[in-house]
Parts: C-alpha cells; sequence; structure tokens
C-alpha cells in the first residue's frame, strides 16, 4: 500500500513562490510514476505536473515554464513560482506504477490528502 503526505501549501501573493512536497512511503518509490493535481470547488480535478521512472516531466498548459516537478528519493516537489490567483486550489499528490497518460487523474490509484494553495492579487 502506498502512502503519500503533501506539505508546503500556504497562502502567497501573486508573483510570489511555493513549494510543495510529497513524502511517499510503501513501496519502490523509484519504479512509480509521480503527479501533482489541483482542484477547486465545482471544478474537475486537473493535471498539473507528472514525472515518470525515468524522470520524464509532463506539464499542463496553464502552468509551463512556471512550475518545476522533481524527485528526490521518496519525496516529490513541486516547485511553483511567478504563481497567480487562478492557482489557488487544494494540490493533490498522486502515485501509480505506470502512467502512459501522464496528466490524468482516471490513472492514479494512490492519493495524498492534498494542501491548499491561495494566491492573493
Amino acid at each position: 500500500q502506498v502512502q503519500l503526505v503533501e506539505s508546503g501549501g500556504g497562502s502567497v501573493q501573486a508573483g510570489g513562490s511555493l513549494r510543495l512536497s510529497c513524502a511517499a512511503s510503501g513501496y519502490i518509490y523509484s519504479t512509480y510514476c509521480m503527479g501533482w493535481f489541483r482542484q477547486t470547488p465545482g471544478k474537475e480535478r486537473e493535471g498539473v505536473a507528472a514525472i515518470d521512472s525515468g524522470g520524464w516531466t509532463s506539464y499542463a498548459d496553464s502552468v509551463q515554464g512556471r512550475f518545476t516537478i522533481s524527485k528526490d528519493n521518496a519525496i516529490t516537489y513541486l516547485q511553483m513560482n511567478s504563481l497567480r490567483p487562478e492557482d489557488t486550489a487544494t494540490y493533490y499528490c498522486a502515485a501509480v506504477r505506470r502512467c502512459p497518460k501522464p496528466l490524468d487523474r482516471s490513472q492514479y490509484n494512490s492519493w495524498g490528502q492534498g494542501t491548499q494553495v491561495t494566491v492573493s492579487s
């Protein structure tokens, strides 16, 4: 069983930065695909960024060039720069053995509890 715990959320002004962390346990970390998703009330959870076991990364168009996903052993990070009010959401970390569609939430079978990010204008 995979356990994921997010941290690093908070409140920031537009243009600021935050770094989210996802601590993983319970599996062979290096073989998994890791993703970050976000959700706001009334909207579907959307893929933000993902990194597979080979280090290949994928990003949503809305965050390309501003967000960076990375892994360091059992921790997956999401560095978020140049934040905008529309980035406000609950951010979730997710894991799956393989991810042919990295930003497709339906593929992921392990999820964290989420961390809130609020960006004010």
